[in-house]
């Protein structure tokens, strides 16, 4: 890659890491203007374009950027699981860190899946399929589950996790360790309904 290129990779990768700091509990995506994010991002607005060609155009690359740093931390888990532990203990974990040091990132997650923006809302519905497939595919490989099941199982988690995630986002540790115990429990009164249903079926 010539110096040109990476320096145009690197101003890109600037101002996605601009808009996700300028997220808060307070300021939604909705609400940044491209030219804060220029500003934040160490550039003049006009060069913003050589790179996006909007800010919904950035907006959604944040959106497929969030789903797989959350895709990858979950893979990450079970390759932890693959090696001895508890698959839900595990993954709640890692999804409760991941929740405390990324809060920005899960925020977009969870604003545009029922934001205003119909390309948005398709976005996350999109990556939201993503985790649901491949939590299914390994409820299949290592349950022995049916397709129908397994995805209907996944379904199930992956709505607990997110909602837990949801209400992570507001919660000292202490409230957050006790909301990680309570998933925790869901999730496992989901699998054991789940491991019954395959033994009869």
């Amino acid at each position: 890659m010539g110096v040109r290129a990476q320096q145009k990779q690197k101003t890109r990768r600037a101002l996605i890491d601009a808009a996700f700091s300028q997220l808060s509990a307070d300021k939604s995506f909705s609400s940044l203007s491209l030219r804060e994010v220029s500003r934040e991002a160490g550039i003049a607005p006009t060069s913003f374009y050589r790179h996006f060609s909007d800010m919904n155009e950035l907006g959604l690359t944040m959106v497929d950027e969030a789903g797989l740093t959350l895709r990858q931390l979950m893979r990450q888990a079970r390759e932890r699981i693959a090696s001895g532990g508890s698959v839900i203990q595990t993954s709640v974990t890692i999804f409760m860190e991941f929740i405390e040091n990324n809060s920005n990132v899960f925020r977009l997650l969870l604003r545009e899946r029922s934001g205003t923006s119909a390309a948005f809302r398709s976005a996350v519905y999109r990556e939201n399929q993503h985790f649901i497939a491949e939590l299914s595919d390994y409820l299949c490989r290592a349950n022995g589950t049916s397709l129908e099941n397994a995805r209907i199982e996944a379904d199930a988690l992956v709505t607990i996790v997110f909602n837990a995630g949801a209400e992570a986002l507001d919660l000292n540790n202490e409230k957050r360790a006790e909301l990680a115990v309570r998933t925790k429990k869901q999730l496992r009164l989901v699998a054991k309904g789940a491991m019954q249903l395959n033994r009869k079926s």
